[in-house]
């Protein structure tokens, strides 16, 4: 017996897709990387939140920026 509506919870605007946070983009994001993550590769980024939505350009930007230190990041495992 489970109770009603117990299931997952649709996201409030999953419909609505965020612009990129790099300045002067305004694409739709398709990934959210955390905002300390994607300042390793984008300096001028906003000061607030948490995240960072990224269109699929500058997520595959910071993909290359932070290749050698997220290669040496997995071998210290």
């Amino acid at each position: 017996m489970t109770p009603e509506g117990s299931g997952p919870r649709p996201r409030a605007n999953d419909d609505v897709e965020e612009p990129c946070v790099v300045r002067g983009c305004g694409a739709p994001s398709v990934r959210h990387l955390a905002l300390a993550e994607a300042r390793k590769a984008f300096t001028d980024l906003p000061e607030k939140g948490r995240r960072a939505p990224l269109c699929r350009d500058h997520y595959r930007e910071w993909k290359k920026a932070t290749k050698d230190a997220r290669k040496l990041d997995r071998l210290g495992w």
